[in-house]
This record gives C-alpha cells, sequence and structure tokens, in this order.
C-alpha cells in the first residue's frame, strides 16, 4: 500500500500508547498516512491517569518541526499538547517557517483520569496567538468553556460557543459533544457559511483514552488526502465510533480504542 498523505504531528507522548503522538502514528498509519513526529512531553501514564510529565525544550521542538519539514513537507499538521506558553510560542515560530495551510489543532487541556495537561498562561497565548492559525479546531465540551469563558449546557450553548471561538480567527470549529450527559453525541460543525450537527448514539464503555487525539489525526489525514473537510470530521467520527466498538479492554482505567479498526490484517505474511 502506498501513502496517500505526509502528516507532521506536533504532540507529547503517552507511554500508555492510547494517547498522544502513539496513537496519533497508528492513527494516520491505519488510514494510509505518513506520520513523522515532534514532540511536546513525556508522559508516564497508563489507563489509571498521569503520574507525572517531563518537559521538551522549545527549542528542541522547533527543531523537530523545521528539521523534519525540510526533508519531508507536510501535506497537513496535527497539533495536540502543547503545556507552556514557551512551547506554544516555538511552535508558532515554526509553523512561520514552513507555512504548511492544513493545520488541524486539537486544544488539549486534560487527560481522561483529570491531569492538567496546559497551564493557564499557555491558555492565554493558545487564544490569542495560535488558534488563529489553525484551519481546524477540535476542542471538547470542557475545552471550549475554557476557551469561551461560558458554561455549555445543551446544544444550543455549544453552538453560541462555537460562534464565540470563531471570533479568535480560526476558519472551523469541530465542536465534540462526548461530554454531555445526551443518549445521542452531538458533534457540531461549524464555520461562517455553514453548521452541521453529527449525531451519534453514545457508545456504553469506559474504554475512551484518546479519542480527541484520535479523532483529530483521523481528520487530518482524510483532509490531507483530498477529502472536503466537511467530510473528512465526518469519516474520522465514524472511525473512532468503529474503534470505540471494538476496543480491546486493556488497563484498569480507561482503556485504549481499537485502532487498528480500519483495516484487515494479513495473518500469513507469505
Amino acid at each position: 500500500m502506498k501513502f496517500k498523505s505526509k502528516i507532521l504531528v506536533i504532540a507529547g507522548s503517552d507511554s500508555s500508547g492510547g494517547a498522544g503522538i502513539q496513537a496519533d502514528i497508528k492513527t494516520i498509519t491505519a488510514l494510509g498516512g505518513y506520520a513523522m513526529t515532534a514532540i511536546t512531553a513525556v508522559t508516564s501514564q497508563n489507563t489509571t491517569g498521569v503520574n507525572s510529565v517531563i518537559a521538551v525544550p522549545p527549542k528542541e521542538i522547533e527543531k523537530q518541526i523545521l528539521f523534519t519539514s525540510k526533508d519531508i513537507k507536510p501535506d497537513a499538521i496535527k497539533i495536540g499538547m502543547l503545556h507552556s506558553k514557551e512551547v506554544i510560542f516555538s511552535v508558532i515560530r515554526a509553523l512561520n517557517k514552513i507555512k504548511t495551510k492544513k493545520i488541524i489543532l486539537d486544544p488539549v487541556m486534560v487527560a481522561k483520569g483529570g491531569f492538567k495537561l496546559i497551564d493557564n498562561k499557555a491558555i492565554k497565548i493558545l487564544k490569542e496567538k495560535l488558534i488563529r492559525k489553525a484551519y481546524l479546531i477540535t476542542p471538547n465540551i470542557p475545552e471550549a468553556e475554557v476557551l469561551t469563558n461560558t458554561k455549555i449546557r445543551n446544544l444550543n450553548d455549544m453552538i453560541t460557543a462555537a460562534d464565540i471561538l470563531l471570533k479568535f480567527g480560526v476558519k472551523n470549529i469541530l465542536l465534540k459533544g462526548g461530554h454531555s450527559k445526551t443518549k445521542l453525541i452531538n458533534d457540531i460543525f461549524l464555520n461562517k457559511k455553514e453548521i452541521k450537527i453529527f449525531k451519534n448514539k453514545r457508545i456504553k464503555t469506559k474504554n475512551t483514552h484518546g479519542t480527541g487525539c484520535t479523532l483529530s489525526s483521523a481528520i487530518t489525514t482524510f483532509y490531507a488526502c483530498g477529502k472536503t473537510l466537511n467530510k473528512s470530521c465526518e469519516l474520522a467520527i465514524k472511525y473512532v465510533n468503529q474503534s470505540v466498538r471494538s476496543n480491546p479492554n486493556y488497563g484498569k482505567g480507561h482503556g485504549p480504542i481499537n485502532h487498528l479498526s480500519s483495516i484487515k490484517i494479513n495473518r500469513n505474511f507469505k
């Protein structure tokens, strides 16, 4: 199988393999893309939570982005965990130099177990400087509440929050509804010209570790392969749901999903 696109991922490492860079690489590869990485932090974590976070120096993050892109120019970029304002500024400097327009930003703030992955100063810079460089951002409800300083209780609140996020300069929003208490999950895709609501039945499982990372990487891959952004979101949501349904049930906490749900493995290897 030939690679259909080249994706650069800027994000943190998850030692358990369920989220972060590890989930990004698995997702991009499973969907036919070639994954490159710039690691922003190294975490010690498992399905029950995060034990520690070791930051990668901002200059090294910038070097990873620039040196990798100089040799293999990415068709699209996915951005995940950026834990400090210094890291965000280093990413912005690098983005200004490589000038890739297809940028998908997942504003990661809190791990599945509740561990905070970004400080308040970084959130301010994220809002004021980085969001405007993204073509799409993919916040969940808690992240959207922090970014917009609003309370989201229902579908109308989600639409209002998405409208506020557009004012930060980003062209498209996918506001994820997984944290709501409703039987149906509503994910809202919105820009200045259209609004679309993806409705899906909630899957009863605790094994959803890395769904946000997986979704944003899937969107990036589909979009880099030539699908429209709207269609990329639709296909990525289907892929995540399929991966959640077939999760391997690993670990004692919030287990990982099945990133191989999109492919058939040749078990003969002949």
